[in-house]
């Protein structure tokens, strides 16, 4: 598998790309890949059907001028920033593989993530459908979401590692879907930093998923791409000024 370690100054570079390479996939120019990214900036991303209004502070996000965006695979609403890595899979969806339905790509997908911090020695569980959580705890460390095309599916996934932890009381309602092992606990209460050097988990998740090339850099498929991606939606994407 193809790993693109490539991060982006701005928040809908980074939200944009993930979407090219999909693109790519689907044309068939491209095949499975990872990707590790993490925003310099601290900014809000909706999922696909996620409403500003009910999610939001949008007062606090307006004052402290806190880009809200969307992006196109579903999940919750989330505060993205340093100290999150994000890794984002392209994965192929052949018939009858655990990759073709929706929860047994969850299973499966989050299976290696926590085998891969297993091996920092950090004990996780799943918990469905999208979450990854620590164990002893039950606090979230990982939140997981999906768009899935024809023949490949986009995979978003974070991991939170140093993550300032206040942002989400500050930019963010309780969600109204609200899973069982939550508990009622706020988000300082629920949420947690896996204290791993991010060099070490990009290295475990790269050995989980097989990776045997790496870039850093884009390809002009990507180049052309992520440029026409940006000049049809970036007025679209950006929800609070």
């Amino acid at each position: 598998m193809l790993l693109k370690d490539v991060s982006f100054p701005s928040p809908e570079e980074n939200i944009l790309y993930d979407e090219v390479l999909l693109h790519l996939a689907e044309q068939g120019k491209s095949g499975g890949v990872l990707r590790f990214w993490e925003s310099p900036e601290t900014f809000i991303v909706l999922g696909r059907i996620g409403k500003e209004q009910d999610d939001i502070k949008i007062d606090a996000a307006r004052k402290d001028r806190v880009p809200v965006l969307r992006r196109a695979s579903g999940g919750g609403t989330v505060v993205q920033g340093k100290g999150c890595l994000n890794y984002s899979l392209v994965l192929p969806k052949p018939p009858g593989s655990p990759l073709a339905d929706l929860r047994g790509s969850y299973a499966y997908i989050l299976g290696k993530v926590i085998a891969a911090l297993k091996m920092l020695d950090v004990e996780t569980v799943f918990c469905p459908i999208s979450d990854i959580a620590l164990a002893e705890s039950l606090r979230k460390v990982s939140g997981n979401a999906q768009k899935r095309g024809r023949h490949f599916f986009l995979h978003h996934g974070t991991i939170l590692y140093d993550f300032d932890l206040t942002a989400m009381e500050r930019y963010l309602h309780l969600p109204k879907d609200i899973p069982e092992y939550r508990r009622g606990r706020t988000h300082p209460e629920f949420v947690a930093n896996i204290p791993r050097a991010v060099a070490d988990i990009k290295n475990a998740l790269s050995d989980v998923f097989g990776v045997d090339r790496r870039e850093c850099d884009l390809d002009t498929d990507e180049r052309d791409g992520l440029k026409a991606f940006l000049s049809r939606r970036n007025a679209a994407v950006k929800l609070v000024a």
